[in-house]
């Protein structure tokens, strides 16, 4: 039997809708390029079956993390290969208080230019670094986009994004 790819069959062979995702968007940007390709994936993927919330990460500490949950990194890399001025505080915060992130699920996008070939995309690495360490999960590869590639991140996450959401879903119903 084939269904459409977000039903799932129950043991007595009836159809059902998943329940929908929630997912965080946290997006680490300088010049506003983060912003826009969060933005235009809550517009792609906010339908019904996946809840979507985008927060900059300015202010934010890593009590963000408390409830667990799936989010989705989207930063860009700025001076020596660090992470945003407005992710700093978020970053920092997750260095010094150490939280278990056992029941935190997460992806990263990461913005870069690779003529900086030594800290090319290290804004969202460094995030996949500290969040891996801490104990999250990190769900598919991170997306790495090069702006010196001649195309738009927000095009190239969209395209990713397809995959990575496939994936999340996989994970929940192994998890379920």
């Amino acid at each position: 039997m084939q269904y459409d790819a977000l039903d799932t069959e129950t043991q007595a062979g009836t159809r059902k809708k998943p329940m929908a995702l929630d997912l965080t968007i946290l997006v680490g940007t300088m010049t506003g390029t983060a912003q826009l390709v969060a933005q235009e994936l809550e517009l792609t993927l906010d339908d019904g079956e996946i809840r979507v919330r985008t927060a900059p990460m300015d202010g934010l500490d890593a009590g963000v993390f408390s409830g667990g949950g799936l989010f989705l990194i989207c930063s860009s890399t700025y001076g020596q290969g660090d992470v945003p001025d407005n992710a700093k505080n978020l970053y920092e915060s997750l260095q010094t208080a150490r939280p278990d992130l056992s029941n935190v699920q997460y992806g990263v996008i990461a913005l870069g230019d690779r003529t900086y070939a030594e800290t090319f995309c290290n804004g969202g690495k460094r995030f996949d670094a500290i969040l891996s360490e801490l104990g999250a999960r990190r769900i598919g590869e991170i997306m790495l986009h090069d702006a010196s590639a001649g195309t738009m991140p927000e095009e190239v996450a969209v395209t990713w994004v397809a995959g990575w959401i496939s994936l999340c879903r996989k994970e929940a119903r192994l998890t379920a």
